[in-house]
This record gives C-alpha cells, sequence and structure tokens, in this order.
C-alpha cells in the first residue's frame, strides 16, 4: 500500500515552497497540509495497486495461520460499503482482515437500468466499474470527513502533537473489493476490457466464473452450463493481462467453479493429447455406445470416448449432459487446472448448502496437488441455515448414538421456532457462530463472503419500520427501531448533516473564505442534538 506523507514531512515540502507560509492568493499552508492528508489516494488505479499488496499479505499470513482468515459482506450502494467499515473500526479499531464484496447478483437485482433482473448477466456490463467507483468515493469520503474532525481537534487542542499523531496513524476507510465479473460478459476480449474498466475503478481483486457468458444463471440455480476448462483458463489470462497491461502486479484472481450443480456444457472440446484439458474435460459426458442396436440417426454426433463410438447425450437446445454424480470429481478437476494453468490466486466452490466437511474433502483433494490452495466462500442466503445447521446437527447425533431418529423431526418442520430453545437449536446457534472459523481453519477457506446481506437487511428493516409507522407505533417505530438505536451505540449517521460532509463543506469555505464563510454548522444546526452522543 502506498505509504502517505506524515504531516511533518508535508509541512517541510510547502515551507520549502513558501518559506514565509502563505501560499499564492493568501491560503495558508496549514490549509494544503490537511487538503493534501486527506486525498488518502490520487487515483482509484493507485487504491486497487495498493489493496493488492493488502490482500496478498493477508493471504500469506493466512497461509502461516489459518486462523487469519478473512471477510466481507455484499454491499450495492457505497453508503452500506461506507457505513459497514465505519461500524468495523468502531467495534475493533481497525479494519484488518475486512474486504467489501460486489455481487453481480445484487448489481443485476438492484443496480442497473433495465430494472430488478435475475443474475443472468442481462444487466449492462458498465454498472460494474460504476459501483466500485461508487464504493471507493463512499469510502474516502468517509476518510475526509474523520480527517476533517481531526485537524479540527487541532485547532483547539493544548497538545498538538497527539493530534499530529493520530493524523499520521489515521487508518483509512478504503479496504480491498472482491468484485464480481459474472463469466466475462462476452468473448476474451470482452473480459480483458472490462476487467481494465474495474482496476481502473479500484478493483484489486476479480471474481469470474466458469459458466457461459450466454446463458450464465445465479450459482444457486438449475441450469447452469460450463465451459471447457481450455475455455475457462483463456478467461482468467484475460483478467491477468489486464491487471499487468494496468501495473496493478500484485492483483488477485478468484476463480470460481459452478461445476458441483451444473450438469450440462455448451460444446465438446477438442482433444490435442491423452490427458489434456480437453480430454479431462470430455471424459465425464454421459454417452451411450454406438452398436448395431443403437446406430446413429442424422443430426446425431459421435466422438471417440474411453476407447469406444459414443454418441454424448444432447438437449433440444443443443447442450451436453454430464453423467449423473460427477460434479465433485468436476470440481476438483476445475480447481487444479484454475490454479495450474489458468494462474488464479483463489478458489470459489459454489456449494448447494454449507457442510464444512463436504468441502474440506474436496479441497483436500486439490491440495495434493496444489498445496496452498485456498478459497474464498459465499456463506449465501440462499442457503436456509437455520434448517441446514439443525439437520447436521441432528444427523450427527444420531450417527453418535446420542438421540434415536423420532426425536427430533426430519425436514422442514425442523426449522421451527419450537426448537430454539432445545439443545439442538442451542448448539446449531454455537456451530453457526463457529462456522467461518471451521470452514477456513478445516477447509482452507481464506476469505469468508455473505454475498447479499444489503439486499435482505434493507428489505427486513424496511418491513420493520413500515409495518409500524403505517400501523399503530406511528413515530414510535421509527424512534425504536433506529433512532434510540443509532445513538445508543453511537453510530454516526444518526448525525446525518456530519455523515454526508456538512463540516468538512463548512472547513472548506472557511479555508477560502475566512470570517465570510457562511456555514451549516452553527448553533441553530440541529445536529447540536446529537453531539454528545456520536
Amino acid at each position: 500500500m502506498t505509504t502517505r506523507k506524515t504531516y511533518a514531512e508535508i509541512e517541510n515540502d510547502l515551507l520549502q515552497r513558501y518559506p514565509n507560509g502563505i501560499a499564492p492568493g493568501g491560503i495558508q499552508i496549514e490549509d494544503l497540509i490537511q487538503l493534501k492528508i486527506q486525498n488518502t489516494f490520487n487515483t482509484h488505479l493507485d487504491i486497487a495497486k495498493g489493496m493488492a499488496k493488502i490482500m496478498r499479505a493477508d493471504m500469506a499470513a493466512y497461509d502461516q495461520d489459518s486462523r487469519q482468515s478473512t471477510q466481507s459482506l455484499g454491499c450495492w450502494s457505497g453508503f452500506h460499503a461506507q457505513q459497514m467499515i465505519k461500524s468495523v473500526k468502531r467495534a475493533k479499531g481497525t479494519t484488518k482482515g475486512v474486504y467489501v464484496y460486489l455481487s453481480g447478483w445484487m448489481i443485476a437485482g438492484l443496480r442497473n437500468q433495465f430494472g430488478h433482473l435475475p443474475d443472468q448477466s442481462m444487466h449492462e456490463k458498465t454498472s460494474v466499474p460504476e459501483l466500485i467507483q461508487e464504493i471507493y468515493t463512499s469510502l474516502r469520503q468517509a476518510d475526509e470527513v474523520a480527517l476533517n474532525d481531526l485537524f479540527a481537534e487541532l485547532k483547539t487542542t493544548n497538545n498538538r502533537q497527539e493530534t499530529i499523531a493520530k493524523i499520521d496513524n489515521f487508518e483509512s476507510h478504503v479496504v480491498p473489493i472482491i468484485a464480481d465479473i459474472d463469466a466475462g460478459f462476452g468473448n476474451v476480449h470482452a473480459t480483458y476490457l472490462l476487467s481494465k474498466k474495474m482496476i481502473e475503478a479500484g478493483a484489486c481483486c476479480i471474481q469470474i466464473e466458469n459458466q457461459v457468458s450466454d446463458a450464465k444463471q445465479c450459482g444457486h440455480q438449475d441450469g447452469k452450463v460450463t465451459v471447457p476448462r481450455e475455455d475457462f483458463v483463456e478467461k482468467l489470462r484475460a483478467v491477468r493481462m489486464a491487471f499487468e497491461e494496468l501495473g496493478v502486479d500484485d492483483g488477485v484472481i478468484v476463480a470460481r467453479t459452478d461445476s458441483l450443480g451444473a450438469g450440462l456444457t455448451q460444446k465438446i472440446p477438442v482433444s490435442q493429447t491423452p490427458g489434456d484439458l480437453a480430454s479431462e474435460y470430455t471424459k465425464w459426458l454421459d454417452a451411450e455406445e454406438i452398436t448395431a442396436a443403437n446406430q446413429l440417426d442424422d443430426g446425431d454426433v459421435a466422438i471417440q470416448l474411453g476407447g469406444k463410438l459414443v454418441k454424448p447425450a444432447r438437449l433440444p437446445n443443443g447442450l451436453y449432459k454430464f453423467r449423473a454424480d460427477t460434479g465433485r470429481q468436476r470440481v476438483v478437476e476445475d480447481c487444479i487446472a484454475s490454479l495450474t494453468e489458468g494462474g488464479a490466486d483463489l478458489l470459489w466452490i459454489e456449494t448447494a448448502t454449507p457442510n464444512v466437511t463436504r468441502i474440506a474433502s474436496m479441497v483436500d483433494e486439490i491440495r495434493e496437488v496444489v498445496p496452498n490452495a485456498k478459497l474464498t466462500y459465499n456463506n449465501s442466503p440462499s442457503f436456509n441455515w437455520t434448517l441446514n445447521l439443525r439437520q447436521q446437527v441432528r444427523e450427527d447425533w444420531i450417527e453418535s448414538g446420542k438421540i434415536g431418529e423420532t426425536e427430533y423431526p426430519d425436514g422442514i418442520e425442523l426449522m421451527s421456532a419450537r426448537f430454539d430453545e432445545t439443545e439442538l437449536g442451542i448448539e446449531t446457534d454455537q456451530r453457526l457462530r463457529n462456522f467461518q472459523t471451521d470452514i477456513s481453519t478445516k477447509a482452507g477457506v481464506f476469505h469468508n463472503l455473505i454475498t447479499l446481506p444489503t439486499f435482505h437487511m434493507t428489505a427486513k428493516f424496511m418491513d420493520d419500520l413500515s409495518r409500524g409507522y403505517f400501523g399503530d407505533d406511528k413515530m414510535m417505530a421509527y424512534v425504536n427501531t433506529i433512532q434510540r438505536e443509532e445513538i445508543r451505540n453511537s453510530v454516526s449517521a444518526v448525525k446525518h448533516q456530519h455523515e454526508v460532509g456538512s463540516d468538512l463543506g463548512d472547513t472548506f469555505k472557511e479555508m477560502v473564505g475566512g470570517e465570510r464563510a457562511l456555514k451549516a454548522g452553527g448553533h441553530a444546526n440541529t445536529m447540536n442534538q446529537f453531539a454528545n452522543v456520536a
């Protein structure tokens, strides 16, 4: 990460240019020091370079100690990302190990010009770099607001060196973004061009999946179609070339495989040598041997497979089927190819349920070939977490003999609230608390993310507020649901004028106009009602 100059270094530089401490126009160099320090990054490409170094350092730390995993939440606006990072800084005192996840699903669902769309790459591709740009603009503004507060403190403090030390040691709100490029939005050149735009917007890490671009589906829906491995390797190379061209030498690529739930392929790759990527992909096709009783019909396709002439199973739309129950083997091979042939840095295995043991078994097999293989894992809201983990606890206890099969019900009934305070419910909740730690230490997961939390959070809290406000509680609904919680938990956004830079604007007006400045932060500003609580 780029090291910022200290207060003293910037002051010295300015005094070399303006020995009397005044810049042209009568501008005080103290004001110029503040502006230079508030501008924590010159460009968003600088952000990409700095954040890539942070991710690389975090990955190296994880290789030494698997407890050093990282986390993120999916954010569909700059404000969501800003509030997440501010909350983390307030609670932990640091943003170390915390990233932002940019979800293609949420861009499709919430941030495109065509309306609310399913996760099928139908949204305009420019909306992806635009959201990256927006997120980093919001995070940089959080820096400006916080540093402005410190410079305001500097004007009134009796201990300038202590406050200057706070300024010099200020930790930026800017953190790495893992950005979803879906299946690449077209051919390899399209993927390369979009990758460049994403990197220029600040992305240090790009996640790409092995589905067909024009048939892309959400990883938790049916009908997924994968591409041959050499096609995916070319997409990975396209992303790497974009990083290299723009000078982001430490750029990180996450290679996602959807093969666990994908039973179709669009084309049969051509094998050049035995055991190459094409033949290893093709061997899993569902095919029937051609015999005297099972001959080719017009339009049928035949290939040599396993020493036999066969015709692959094909759907009316021309897609080819894989054999049932081969997803796990294909996932392992996908991951190894992405790491060894495609130069990927991290893996993403899309799963249908959250099961540490099953994921660990695949990772163990991958690590037989690539010992330091690491994963990003989607702790997805598509999983019914309560039901899945209660079922896992029930199965574990039955297998160990702790309970009989009739003690707790099987199936959806296990989700019932009546089990919340039972021993099984309590054990499930403890496993939920431990899930990310367990999957990181036992299954090679370097980064845990939740793809769509802010989608569900916004829906849930708007429902809570609306039911109360338009119901019987009226203003009590807003105060009790939101404002009291903001005040009592020191959420800075309770002072909403300050949060969006009102004090920052006042400071700049003073810099250029002195006593003539018309400021918003006077005694009549209602934000003063919250002066002692945030």
